[in-house]
């Protein structure tokens, strides 16, 4: 007995393969352990409640004469905040947020130095996208400065 296949049949063949192709991927990217899915914030209801506070604060930073500076030094990251303000009444947490793993965010108080600089080791900072926050006080103001680097 000989198998003969006309066209319509070879028509359904090959999308049957093909969405079985697919599907094979999708079961791929669903069911791996070593593709994590997570959002950049669980709380994302929470955190738009405060994004007017943070468009104020952003805006405030605005008006400084000189707003933070972010810099990339050897193996440090070095932030400079504005030299006509008195560091000892800068307080405030600057946040790292790595978009493609949660896992390795990690935040920092804002310590100043000498010149208003304060110098982060790249102990956690791998190389790739880091969204960086700072949110920061001065004299009873609050700033927020926000910056995207690729270390």
């Amino acid at each position: 007995m000989k198998i003969r296949i006309n066209w319509g049949w070879a028509i359904v063949i090959a999308m049957g393969a093909f969405m079985i192709f697919i599907l094979q991927f999708v079961y791929r990217s669903i069911a791996d352990e070593n593709l994590e899915h997570h959002m950049v914030s669980e709380d994302y209801y929470k955190d738009e409640l405060y994004f007017q506070d943070e468009i104020n604060k952003m805006n405030n930073a605005s008006k400084l004469a000189q707003n933070v500076v972010v810099e990339r030094a050897e193996n440090t990251m070095k932030f400079t905040f504005p030299s006509d303000m008195d560091q000892s009444e800068i307080s405030g947490t600057i946040y790292f947020q790595r978009p493609s793993d949660k896992r390795i965010d990690f935040s920092r108080e804002i310590k100043l130095k000498d010149d208003n600089i304060m110098i982060v080791e790249d102990e956690k900072l791998i190389n790739g996208r880091w969204n960086i926050k700072i949110d920061w006080k001065y004299e009873d103001e609050a700033y927020m400065f926000k910056k995207n680097i690729f270390y």
